[in-house]
């Protein structure tokens, strides 16, 4: 097994996640006001090692920060822009991702990972609103008119590839609508 430390910090299972990925195989369900828009797209994700840092002098994480992008295929559109970080505490092997979309929803995630029966790192999160612990948060337009209800994200690694499925339940157009992404991404070498 490869190391998972970078000067000194043990990245643990965010290890896997660090470079540039890209993505052309991405499918977004999206609610409409009629029903449901499907969207192919492509996308490219970074992330970095940052470090580590300190809670209140007694908890560790290992921190990495990202940033996606995606375009749609139809015209090459931005339609999603998210910067966040993946952070790691070793002690309770907890995960969290924090991330902020600029349609004024933040997001703070949590979860675990493990090693799947195919030696493949499994990344699961998930955040639900009014939740003390994982929750979010949202501008007011958003809470009146496409309120996030709760976020889940699975991430799979495979060596340089990447698969992901994530799932936002949303309150708009009047109803429960399950907004839904999933891509298979690769690793830029290095």
């Amino acid at each position: 097994m490869s190391s998972t430390i970078i000067d000194g910090v043990d990245y643990g299972p965010l290890f896997g996640l660090l470079g540039m990925w890209r993505g052309d195989r991405g499918i977004d369900k999206a609610p409409e006001p009629d029903g449901e828009d499907v969207s192919p797209f492509y996308e490219t994700v970074f992330f970095e090692a940052c470090g580590d840092v300190d809670n209140a002098e007694t908890q560790v994480l290992a921190v990495v920060r990202y940033h996606q992008v995606v375009h749609r295929k139809s015209n090459d559109k931005v339609f999603h822009n998210e910067s966040g970080y993946w952070s790691w505490d070793k002690d309770s092997d907890l995960i969290m991702q924090s991330f902020s979309i600029p349609r004024g929803v933040s997001v703070v995630a949590g979860g675990k990972a493990h090693i799947d029966d195919k030696g493949r790192t499994v990344i699961e999160v998930s955040a639900k609103k009014g939740d003390d612990e994982w929750g979010i948060v949202e501008a007011p337009f958003m809470r009146d008119n496409a309120s996030s209800r709760s976020f889940q994200k699975k991430i799979i690694l495979d060596g340089d590839s990447m698969i992901y499925n994530e799932a936002t339940l949303l309150d708009i157009y009047g109803r429960e609508y399950n907004h839904t992404d999933a891509n298979r991404l690769q690793r830029d070498p290095q």
